[in-house]
């Protein structure tokens, strides 16, 4: 875990971020528009449980796919493990992914 000192002007992060979002696109079945910073980026430790909502739903077909779950109970899942801002005004929404998961796994 770790982040990197590169900054915004770095051209080999540029050039990381760039093969990031193809590879999400890629291997989430979206346009390459689609993808969010946070896929294309790391928290300081990279070890954040969290996703953005935008993050969440261009995996909804995939994961729904890959556990012969109809699209819409995962959308219901990711809304259920979905929470707003910390006090109403600090943060962004955010889904949990660790309750995310643990979540879809009890839909087996």
């Amino acid at each position: 875990s770790g982040g990197s000192n590169m900054g915004p002007e770095n051209p080999d992060l540029a050039k990381a971020i760039k093969e990031r979002r193809s590879q999400v696109a890629t291997f989430n079945g979206v346009d390459a528009g689609r993808v969010p910073a946070d896929a294309l980026t790391a928290s300081s430790s990279g070890l954040d449980p969290h996703i953005s909502p935008a993050y969440a739903e261009i995996q909804v077909n995939r994961v729904a796919k890959a556990r012969h779950l109809d699209p819409s109970v995962v959308r219901e899942i990711v809304a259920n493990n979905t929470d707003g801002r910390q006090l109403g005004f600090l943060g962004a929404t955010r889904v949990n992914v660790v309750t995310l998961n643990a979540e879809l796994d009890r839909q087996h």
